[in-house]
């Protein structure tokens, strides 16, 4: 498993969120950010994708700068109109 920070520099960060080249790209950047944080995933998918084991919250604490980039990611995955899961 890659860190948010891989995931997110895969991005090529804010302004390089479009640069994604696929919708689950941008949902595994978004997801991982989460999972840094020890979210607790409900989805199958996620589940398959991160390890859930570690997790203690569904209310996880964010810096400002990972605020702004989920909320990019948010933003690009509307834009495509993405539904990964």
């Amino acid at each position: 498993m890659i860190s948010a920070a891989l995931a997110v520099g895969l991005l090529g960060l804010m302004p390089g969120v479009a640069m994604a080249s696929s919708c689950y790209d941008l949902w595994y950047a978004r997801n991982a950010i989460y999972d840094e944080h020890g979210y607790c995933f409900s989805t199958e998918l996620a589940q398959e994708t991160f390890d859930n084991s570690d997790c203690y919250t569904k209310h996880p604490k964010f810096s400002k700068a990972e605020q702004r980039m989920i909320q990019a990611i948010k933003n690009e995955e509307e834009d495509r109109g993405c539904h990964v899961n």
